[in-house]
């Protein structure tokens, strides 16, 4: 069986990209123009947010297969990824609905169209959370949209669950097959404007998930990531090019980055792991900044709102995720560091 690399950047990296998010959503929640975030000034193609996201499924491609590999137990895996996803992600709906959504819309009015089955079927199914109405006339009038890519991660878990049920896993050139068949369904569809975003966080979840698998064969080279990292950079200069440079070239970077042993950045692996709470929370709070306070600068969003979502966060660590993830009842060794045990 294999064994885990504790040596590596992942906690840091999913706390910064966290940031991203927020950063990359606060000119867009401002006033509708998402022009003036980061990666669209810089390139006008990806904005900085998608981005983001985009890593994260890259990271946690690569840690699910791992999970899986060090304990293939198909009631442990599918516990594991339940206790990490849901208990946070259930009670930032109900914070979302019950309170911000009240706070962006006439209170009154807001819970006497309130359909309590709707929303709890949504949350169920890991879905933003369904609510009336809020935040009319704001640029993206919803409650809590960062939510929707919850149920396109957890799909994934479940897509690793089926590959280890049929051993498609062991065979790692089937999964390699997988990869590159929706890789080129994305690139096709830039070609032909044809429109397959539902590949698009997939894609990079299975990215990630090869550069586990693969890891014997893979060597990763601080020179080839600089090559890889100049080569996408041109790349984003293109519509077309761009996605696909940041699921292969990107992805490569990302890994290299993520395991590259710093005696310092390894630090933060004993931290608490708080960018899931984090990117759960920043949203309804940049928008009751923009609700509340019509006219405020984006950056002055973003300056408020990151600290607010981290606080959150780590609350949301500690008094929910921590505690659930207890029940875990772990199949390999207990970990050290908090980031392992919150991946794993």
């Amino acid at each position: 069986m294999a064994q885990a690399d504790r040596q590596n950047n992942f906690n840091l990296i999913r706390l910064i990209l966290a940031l991203c998010v927020i950063l990359s959503h606060s000119p867009e929640l401002t006033d509708g123009d998402n022009h003036r975030e980061p990666l669209m000034c810089l390139f006008d193609t990806i904005p900085l947010g998608f981005a983001a996201v985009d890593a994260f499924f890259v990271l946690s491609g690569y840690l699910i297969v791992q999970s899986w590999d060090l304990a293939p137990s198909a009631k442990q895996f599918l516990r594991s990824r339940m206790l990490r996803i849901y208990p946070g992600f259930l009670v930032a709906s109900v914070i979302s609905a019950l309170l911000v959504g009240p706070l962006g819309a006439d209170a009154a009015a807001y819970f006497t169209a309130f359909d309590i089955g709707a929303f709890a079927s949504g949350a169920l199914l890991l879905q933003a959370p369904v609510v009336p109405p809020v935040f009319q006339g704001t640029p993206l009038p919803k409650v809590n949209l960062s939510m929707w890519t919850i149920s396109y991660e957890f799909a994934c878990y479940l897509l690793v669950l089926a590959a280890g049920l049929t051993g498609a896993l062991r065979i790692r050139h089937f999964w390699l097959a997988i990869t590159l068949a929706v890789l080129g369904a994305l690139a096709l569809s830039k070609v032909v404007h044809f429109d397959v975003g539902l590949l698009r966080l997939p894609s990079f979840f299975l990215t990630g998930g090869c550069f586990y698998i693969y890891r014997d064969k893979i060597r990763l080279d601080g020179r080839v990531a600089i090559a890889v990292t100049a080569a996408v950079i041109v790349c984003m200069f293109s519509w077309s090019a761009s996605e696909l440079a940041l699921a292969t070239g990107g992805c490569y970077a990302l890994i290299y980055l993520a395991k590259k042993p710093s005696a310092f950045l390894n630090r933060f692996n004993a931290l608490p792991d708080v960018s899931y709470g984090t990117y759960l929370y920043a949203w309804p709070i940049q928008k009751l900044l923009v609700w509340y306070f019509p006219g405020m600068s984006p950056w002055l969003v973003f300056a408020i709102a990151a600290p607010a979502a981290l606080a959150l966060g780590a609350a949301s660590w500690f008094a929910i995720e921590k505690p659930a993830l207890k029940f875990k009842r772990p199949a390999v060794p207990a970990v050290p560091h908090e980031a392992d045990r919150a991946a794993a």
